[in-house]
């Protein structure tokens, strides 16, 4: 590291960035599977269309409740081994396990749409999100801990690129699998193998990365941090303040990103939730999720994922150079092309014109993952930012929740069309787009002000 006068941070070594942002390939690797394959596996498990919104709202509440506690006590936890490393270190292993059972959910001859077969799936993707949440949300803060403001867009692309590079490895592997011969069909009621092998390779991959992290990263001590944040460290020593506190005292563009946010989560779920039956219906023109068809679809949608991950990585290197005052306007963009994804989903009916969907949808979810959080970390001073970050989590967790309540009456309401439902999303991307003039960045308002 440079040397850099206090309350600055140092400039740090492109080592140090990598192990920063890497681990986010394995915490990706079980989002993605998460995203990607929970429609399938809960429709091969016998999950009606119509109540897949339920399962839906568990991973975003346990991402509401573990990421602000995690922020706040983790503000506090100055251990010789980091303040946000211990937590990875708990949460990799449990996450591993976790990721191994869930997709053997209708392996246990609880029977195909039976009650135990399904609440056996909730809770284990429950617990899958709970310890991907808790692996995510060290890298996030850790950046803030240590990136000063010329490194953080770059630190915030590249850790998005790992990102997208795990959910390339998770999302094409059924789709190779089959290719190499492995069963993509199964009995009834069960998940098939190459969905399994999938779900293993993640647990692996998860679990060596988070430790890579762990044993790599150094920390600043308190003594440091404090002076690279200009904090006094007996202010630092106080009792921390309520969630309700910080909310008051929160910067206004931590509610103003919060809105824009939420058009765009909302917008995700719906990709998540119902893509698979979206590309079933209209390419294999099928909603049986047992046929060959629908599970055909599936991994045609782990692979548009895959080209989805491409893109973003691809619009990452260049993102990546833009300057600080720029975010509010890549933000917005961002939105717009991911709505043009979005809603020509709803119009195609070829599989390969699929792919220039999801590149659109791509550059969206490069964006919408890294301009948020250098807006909101610009307009932080250091103090509880942890706790800041994992409030801020809410505003990615709730709109999910709501979009999946909502579901209930969208779904009946678009004549029970999956495809219609991505028509949907679309529109709320126009909205996030739109709600991107609200947010008052500082880097933007001092550009201005030296103008005049």
């Amino acid at each position: 590291m440079s040397e850099t006068p206090s309350h600055k941070l140092p400039q740090l070594r492109m080592s140090t960035i990598f192990a920063l942002t890497f681990g986010f390939f394995g915490v990706n690797m079980a989002f993605s599977l998460q995203s990607s394959q929970m429609g399938r596996i809960f429709q091969t498990l016998g999950a009606n269309p119509n109540n897949l919104g339920w399962f839906f709202i568990l991973p975003p509440l346990a991402g509401m409740v573990i990421q602000p506690l995690i922020g706040k006590y983790s503000d506090k936890t100055w251990t010789k081994y980091g303040r946000r490393m211990p937590y990875l270190l708990v949460a990799g292993p449990i996450g591993a396990i976790v990721l191994i059972l869930l997709p053997n959910a209708g392996s246990f001859g609880f029977g195909y749409g039976s009650l135990a077969a399904l609440m056996f799936g909730a809770i284990a993707t429950l617990f899958m999100d709970l310890t991907s949440n808790a692996c995510m949300q060290p890298y996030k803060m850790v950046i803030g801990d240590m990136v000063n403001e010329n490194q953080k867009d770059m630190a915030w692309s590249w850790q998005q690129s790992f990102s997208n590079l795990g959910g390339v490895v998770a999302t094409i592997a059924p789709f190779l699998l089959t290719m190499f011969g492995v069963a993509n069909t199964a009995p009834k009621g069960e998940v098939p193998l190459t969905v399994k092998i999938s779900y293993y390779a993640a647990a692996i991959i998860l679990l060596l990365s988070s430790l890579y992290t762990v044993f790599s990263v150094h920390e600043y001590d308190p003594v440091k941090y404090a002076e690279y944040h200009g904090i006094d460290p007996e202010e630092e020593d106080k009792k921390s303040p309520s969630f309700i506190e910080l909310l008051k005292s929160a910067p206004k563009s931590f509610w103003e990103i919060a809105v824009v946010q939420f058009f765009e989560w909302f917008a995700v779920m719906y990709l998540w939730t119902y893509s698979t039956g979206a590309i079933a219906q209209n390419v294999w023109h099928t909603s049986d999720a047992s046929s060959a068809g629908y599970q055909a679809a599936g991994n045609w949608y782990g692979v548009l994922f895959c080209v989805q991950s491409v893109a973003s990585v691809l619009f990452g290197v260049f993102l990546a150079k833009s300057r600080p005052e720029q975010r509010k306007f890549w933000y917005r963009v961002g939105a717009l092309i991911g709505a043009a994804g979005f809603i020509s989903v709803f119009f195609i009916h070829s599989q390969w014109l699929l792919i220039i969907s999801f590149i659109l949808i791509g550059v969206n979810n490069l964006t919408m993952n890294t301009q948020p959080f250098s807006l909101l970390t610009e307009s932080l001073d250091g103090k509880n930012e942890g706790a800041y970050l994992g409030l801020f989590n809410c505003s990615i967790c709730l709109p999910q929740i709501v979009a999946s309540v909502a579901s209930f009456a969208i779904f009946p309401l678009v004549g029970h069309s999956m495809p219609a439902m991505l028509l949907v999303a679309g529109f709320s991307l126009i909205l996030a787009s739109l709600s991107v003039s609200l947010i008052h960045s500082s880097f933007e308002t001092k550009k201005t002000t030296e103008a005049k």
